[in-house]
């Protein structure tokens, strides 16, 4: 894969001098990763810090992981693998709180990111009298989007439960040594090649000053380290599961797990990163976007005392940014969609790959050789059966006439495929490209179900 252009990647470093400026961050680790490689950063690829929520994502899998292997299962309530979860309970009414509402962000625990950043080391005793308490709900469980640092800690429970293992060890198991991220770790690094955490305070940054909390019942949801080279890899083995939804050589969780991590389960609304408004949802442990320009964007932001974090990327190209800095709270979520449409006007981001497009390419070829050739016979065999009575093939031969009389012969530039079965064919004649969008049925041998004149 080759590397960034130089003027893209002294664009990024001058954007990522500006946040890290702009937001008082000692220092900013970056990269962009694109067909699996680390094709640029700024020079500290392997310096750690701590990513905070993005944590979410590796328990989610794990736990998935579990799912798939029919350890336990998203929809039985959660105090029947763990009693004392029992208290755990929202309004009257409410339903029983179960993995999927945790994983999904549908559980109604009150938002506590506060409260939570705090408590990362808590112990079982200590979290064991904040369940038998009765935790806060600010809805009923699954009726609205509220994020739950404290629903991440149960998930963490249940795990313990039924497998008699915390769910940090499976995560290291199934996922950090099969995958290589040597530096993403539960503690502290060993080594001195870690950013030490910074706070803003009235507008300058000073040494967070509370002591580093080790890991603990909270850490599920916010306690791992690492670098933008290890989530380089993990940013791409995400995306693999898109852009090689067919492949065998997986590790750690089957691709259709992956996806299923990447397709929303809870509507959050519309919300605003760098200026930019979108339809957002959460996944399992991944957030999603749907921006007018790059598409689905899928992500996780990471926020604790001395550390702000986030990874982003186009669904289906290969391409994403990471960004790590060492203040409390630093919104990497802007640098990292900055970086993206950067990216993106720049021509750095791969045309965006989905399930298998075979056929519907042969079929896009097949019709610009029919139009350029018109013959019933051919037609029938392309076609599905209501295509004739949809408008008859008198005026499909006509209608193509007019088309080459106006163009010329029309030659495919690209076929362009927005899922297995529908697309759009770019065609080039005498004058400007333009494209056709073309429809398969959902039958055998999938032909041709509509087509249309796209200006």
């Amino acid at each position: 894969m080759p590397p960034l252009r130089p003027d893209t990647t002294d664009r990024l470093t001058a954007m990522a001098d500006a946040t890290a400026a702009e937001f008082r961050c000692p220092t900013v680790s970056w990269g962009v990763v694109r067909g699996g490689e680390l094709v640029g950063h700024n020079g500290a690829p392997n310096t750690v810090y701590r990513i905070a929520s993005m944590t979410k994502s590796f328990t989610t899998a794990a736990v998935l992981g579990l799912r798939d292997e029919g350890v336990l299962a998203l929809d039985v309530p959660v105090a029947e693998y763990a009693p004392e979860l029992g208290p755990v309970v929202g309004p009257p009414g409410s339903a029983a709180i179960t993995l999927r509402h945790l994983l999904s962000m549908t559980s109604g625990l009150a938002t506590d990111d506060a409260w939570a950043d705090r408590h990362l080391d808590i112990d079982q005793a200590s979290i064991d009298r904040v369940y038998a308490a009765g935790p806060t709900f600010a809805h009923r469980p699954g009726s609205a989007y509220e994020y739950s640092n404290l629903g991440f800690a149960m998930i963490g429970r249940v795990v313990r439960r039924v497998t008699g293992r915390p769910v940090q060890e499976h995560v290291e198991e199934r996922l950090l040594r099969p995958l290589g991220l040597s530096r993403t770790t539960w503690v502290q690094p060993d080594h001195d090649d870690w950013a030490r955490p910074h706070r803003v305070v009235d507008g300058v940054s000073v040494p967070e000053g509370t002591p580093l909390l080790g890991d603990g019942e909270m850490s599920p949801m916010g306690g791992l380290w690492s670098c933008v080279t290890d989530l380089a890899r993990w940013v791409s083995w995400f995306d693999d599961a898109v852009t090689r939804p067919d492949a065998t050589d997986w590790v750690g969780l089957s691709p259709a797990s992956r996806r299923e991590m990447q397709r929303v389960n809870t509507y959050i609304g519309t919300t605003t990163v760098a200026g930019r408004t979108s339809p957002a949802g959460y996944g399992f442990g991944l957030n999603l976007r749907d921006d007018h320009e790059l598409g689905t964007v899928v992500a996780h932001a990471g926020g604790l005392p001395g550390y702000g974090s986030n990874m982003r990327w186009i669904g289906g190209t290969g391409t994403g940014a990471i960004a790590l800095a060492n203040a409390t709270y630093a919104p990497m979520s802007v640098l990292t969609l900055r970086m993206l449409l950067l990216l993106h006007e720049h021509d750095e981001v791969p045309p965006r790959t989905s399930a298998r497009t075979e056929v519907l390419d042969a079929r896009c070829r097949a019709l610009i050789a029919l139009l350029n050739a018109w013959d019933d016979d051919t037609a029938r065999a392309l076609f599905a059966d209501n295509m004739e009575p949809d408008d008859p093939f008198p005026r499909r031969a006509a209608a193509a006439a007019a088309l080459l009389e106006r163009h010329g012969p029309l030659e495919v530039v690209a076929v362009h495929a927005s899922s297995a079965t529908l697309g759009t064919v770019e065609v080039r004649g005498q004058h400007a490209p333009f494209r056709i969008m073309v429809e398969l049925a959902p039958l055998a041998g999938a032909p041709v179900q509509h087509y249309s004149l796209r200006r």
